[in-house]
């Protein structure tokens, strides 16, 4: 049987919402195995005074398999 975990991250990117969650995952699976899906909880952005986006922020949900 196997028994599956979820931990919630964070991440950022200067470019684009796409790039924060595959930079989260990136690094993420430097120290976390057998991760099998993640979504995506909450999105974020900083803004400059003029409106323009300066960064997102992402907030994982990452579910994997516990060996």
């Amino acid at each position: 049987m196997a028994i599956a975990k979820i931990i919630e991250l964070n991440a950022s990117s200067k470019t684009s919402m796409e790039d924060a969650v595959k930079s989260g995952l990136k690094k993420c699976a430097e120290s976390v195995k057998n991760i099998k899906g993640a979504w995506v909880n909450e999105i974020k952005v900083v803004t400059d005074d003029d409106g323009t986006v300066s960064e997102w922020r992402v907030n994982l949900r990452v579910s994997f398999i516990v060996e």
